[in-house]
């Protein structure tokens, strides 16, 4: 199975030390975020678990200690973006952060870490030239580091137009100038682009759109061939492995404005507050009102693909 980690909140920056005691314990509650008493329990044993997935703005505070995932598949989505502390208020340096992802890189391999440039708006400050200009200065930087780049345009969720209300779409004009141009670069680069959840309109630019985690995407990142059983897509026009979260909505403390996964920040700092390090839960603990069931996990490999 692939076991994800950032739909919800960003592990590796803020709960690096209760992921390495999940590990260290072998398991983890995950309260269902539509039906808080049902609980699923994980088995954290690489036996049943082909991959896990981390996406974080800042992969450093887990750099330490990467020795001790190393009986797991790993594959990393690393989100540096061009926006200022007025955007992303808690996000460190976007210099530290290259740091950081070429030492992850350097540690587990380039194949096993890709970069994501999303979402993308445009704005006075941030205009099209300025998103390309500043996509090129960061490509460079990440060249060699990283086989793949994941832009998406950002999604007016009423949680960000409520959070961000300024902002707007992204025009078909200025998507399908952002798509030639990052394709431009990205070959340049090295890296191939992909998009997340755009359509396919893009692909006449060189723009692979078949999604940013699927089976393929996986299967290179841990070099084994599987075999998934089909489920139900967790977003239309998305064939991405995303199940299986561990993470807890209003929870990720970066501060950024066109945040999905927040309501707003009292709600982050009143979760924040009711984590505890030694729970198996990432917020809170157990009640006596939960119902827990076992996660059903299987490994999906069939055979090594040696590619390497």
């Amino acid at each position: 199975m692939i076991l994800n980690t950032g739909m919800r909140t960003d592990i590796p920056a803020f709960f690096s030390d209760w992921f390495f005691k999940r590990i260290k314990e072998g398991y983890v509650y995950v309260r269902n975020p539509y039906f808080p008493n049902k609980v699923t329990k994980y088995l954290l044993n690489p036996n049943v678990i082909d991959c896990l997935v981390f996406t974080t703005k800042n992969p450093k505070p887990m750099l330490s200690r990467l020795n001790e995932l190393k009986s797991f598949g790993q594959y990393w989505f690393v989100t540096i973006t061009p926006y200022g502390k007025e955007i992303e208020s808690n996000v460190p340096d976007k210099k530290e952060i290259i740091e950081s992802f070429k030492e992850l890189s350097r540690a587990i391999g380039k194949e096993k870490i890709g970069w994501r440039y999303d979402p993308i708006f445009i704005s006075e400050k941030y205009s099209l030239s300025y998103h390309i200009e500043t996509f090129e200065k960061m490509a460079s930087e990440l060249s060699g580091y990283t086989e793949e780049c994941v832009i998406s345009f950002i999604d007016l969720y009423e949680k960000t137009k409520r959070n961000f209300p300024q902002v707007q779409e992204v025009s078909e004009e200025e998507r399908d100038i952002i798509g030639k141009e990052f394709s431009r670069i990205g070959k340049k680069y090295g890296m191939v682009i992909r998009t997340c959840v755009e359509g396919t309109s893009l692909s006449k630019y060189g723009v692979d759109c078949s999604g940013c985690m699927t089976k393929p995407v996986i299967e290179k990142a841990i070099n084994k061939s599987l075999k998934v059983p089909k489920k139900k897509a967790t977003r239309d026009g998305c064939d991405c492995l995303l199940g299986n979260d561990i993470g807890v909505y209003n929870t990720c403390n970066h501060g950024c404005v066109y945040c999905y996964a927040n309501y707003n920040k009292k709600s982050v700092l009143d979760n924040i507050r009711k984590h505890n390090p030694n729970s198996p839960f990432l917020i809170g603990k157990s009640m006596k009102e939960d119902i827990v069931v076992e996660a059903k996990q299987e490994s999906y490999i069939v055979e090594e693909l040696k590619l390497f």
